[in-house]
Formats: structure tokens, C-alpha cells, sequence
């Protein structure tokens, strides 16, 4: 990055630290996600359910970019299921979360999606959930080792192009910290899967993008917890900051 180059602003939404029944591991994990992006040259503007609407409104009309993190489940209502294992839900996250995405959507800017990030992008843009998927995540982060599984890209697809540029890796073994996925026939209209990772109810999407329009990626794993994460991870952060630079 050149000196001169413009560091880009991108809004990160949160949990709400204080209202999690483990503060300080939700702190924790907040701090991660803005990082993500700050030691790639970009302005974090860290945003919870808490944020006024002036607040909201000023960061939404400033971004650059918009990074969807992990946390609770999407009430299934705003998929129009019932509720069928879904459970911990923050409407008021999901308000939040839908008016960035809005926002984004309006003036083309960058998003990048992580865990419940990319469930909830594929939930606004149209598609659904499979909202419980058994045996598929065991310890919960700062509680033990991960549990992982391996991931395997799609060729030719914008998100292979940025984790494996050269063609050759191997499946890659990523964490995993979520009981509710997305499957192919979940998928939003616009979307497609670029990574999949096989689970007792199939195989399910591990990462997606957009077919086209503006810069959309997402990831179901954590990326940011570094420890359980193959390094070429950080080649997704970087190439999402670089996405908003150019935007700027």
C-alpha cells in the first residue's frame, strides 16, 4: 500500500459486549473483527444495536465498506420459517444488520461476510437458513481447541482466485463455530457457492459470492481467530480492503 493510498472506511457491526453472558470473550472477539481490517489500512467504524440513528445514518453515509461479523442467530421470521432450532436471537441486531446491508446495497460498496455475516447476507438478499445442523460445532471459542473440518474451493471462483491463486492448494481445514448453515438450495438469488464442507445434513455452503455487481464475499468460518485458521486467510482481509480503497 502506498502512503498515499486512501485508508478506507468500513463499518463493522458487533454484539453488544455487555449484553453477552461472557463479556470479556465477547470483547475479545469484537476486537478481532476490527483488526481484521485495520492492519490491512483500514478505518474500523465499529457499530452495535446500541449506535443512535444518528450514528447509524453518519456511518452508513461515510463507508467505504461493510464487514458483517459473527454472533447470534437470525430470527428465522425474517426468512419467513418458523422457528426451528434457532435460538439466542438479537432483533435488534437484526434491525441494524439489515439497514447496513440496505445501505450498502444502495450505494454499491463492498461487504464481506463472516459466519453470521454470510448467513446474514444470504438471508436479506433473499434465501434461508437450514437452522440447525447436528455435530457440527463443538467448542465454543476461549472454551477449548476448535473443532475443524476441511473446506474445499470451487475453481474459476473470485473467492478461490483470493485464498489459492496459484491453483494448487489442497483442501484447506478451517474452524467451525456455527450450528446453522446454508445449503445450495438455500442460496439467494444473485449468489453463488464458491466452498463447501460436508456435514450429517450434506454438504453445506462454505463460502459464497455474488454473481455480479458490486464486491460480495463471505465465509462461514472465522478467519479472524488466526490460531485455527490457515494463513492464506488473510488474503480475504486484504483483498476486501483493498475492494473499499478502490470504492473510496
Amino acid at each position: 500500500m502506498s502512503p498515499l493510498s486512501p485508508s478506507p472506511r468500513i463499518v463493522v457491526t458487533l454484539m453488544v459486549a455487555a449484553a453477552q453472558t461472557e463479556p470479556e470473550i465477547a470483547e475479545r472477539k469484537n476486537a478481532l473483527y476490527v483488526d481484521s481490517v485495520v492492519r490491512h489500512g483500514a478505518i474500523a467504524i465499529p457499530l452495535d444495536a446500541t449506535a443512535s440513528g444518528a450514528a447509524r445514518e453518519a456511518a452508513f453515509r461515510t463507508m467505504d465498506g461493510l464487514l458483517l461479523t459473527g454472533g447470534a442467530d437470525i430470527d428465522p421470521a425474517r426468512y419467513g420459517r418458523p422457528n426451528e432450532g434457532s435460538r439466542d436471537l438479537e432483533p435488534d441486531r437484526d434491525e441494524l444488520e439489515a439497514a447496513a446491508w440496505a445501505a450498502a446495497e444502495a450505494r454499491a460498496v463492498p461487504v464481506l461476510g463472516i459466519c453470521r455475516g454470510l448467513q446474514a447476507m444470504n438471508t436479506f438478499a433473499g434465501g434461508t437458513l437450514l437452522q440447525d445442523v447436528g455435530g457440527h460445532v463443538t467448542n465454543g471459542w476461549g472454551h477449548g481447541p476448535a473443532a475443524t473440518h476441511p473446506l474445499r474451493l470451487v475453481p474459476g471462483s473470485a473467492t478461490a482466485r483470493v485464498l489459492d491463486p496459484s491453483g494448487s492448494a489442497a483442501d484447506l481445514v478451517v474452524n467451525s463455530y456455527h450450528h446453522q448453515a446454508v445449503r445450495t438450495l438455500d442460496l439467494a438469488p444473485g449468489f453463488t457457492a464458491t466452498a463447501f464442507a460436508d456435514s450429517p445434513a450434506g454438504p453445506l455452503v462454505e463460502a459464497l459470492e455474488t454473481t455480479s455487481g458490486p464486491w460480495r464475499m463471505a465465509v462461514q468460518c472465522h478467519p479472524e481467530r488466526t490460531e485455527s485458521t490457515p494463513h492464506v486467510f488473510e488474503r480475504l482481509f486484504a483483498a476486501f480492503v483493498e475492494a473499499c480503497r478502490t470504492r473510496s
